[in-house]
């Protein structure tokens, strides 16, 4: 879930949505069939990240996703 209030233009919320498919799609073989959500809970600010498809903006979530995904498989 990416909403309006973090990330404010549709093109910021669809390239966060592209990246969150990339790296789940790279985990799917260390995860059991299922739906997961990721809820985006912190902004993406226009004065770091200026365009909305920079290659630092898909960095940055594709390094957090990684994370996330990285911890979810270490649990038990």
């Amino acid at each position: 879930m990416v909403p309006k209030r973090w990330a404010k233009r549709a093109v910021t919320r669809n390239v966060i949505k592209r990246q969150i498919y990339t790296v789940s799609a790279d985990f799917s073989a260390q995860y059991p069939q299922a739906a997961f959500v990721v809820r985006l809970r912190r902004d993406f600010s226009r004065t770091e990240f200026v365009s909305a498809s920079s290659e630092p903006l898909k960095q940055a979530v594709r390094s957090e996703v990684q994370a996330l995904m990285l911890a979810g498989a270490k649990a038990p």
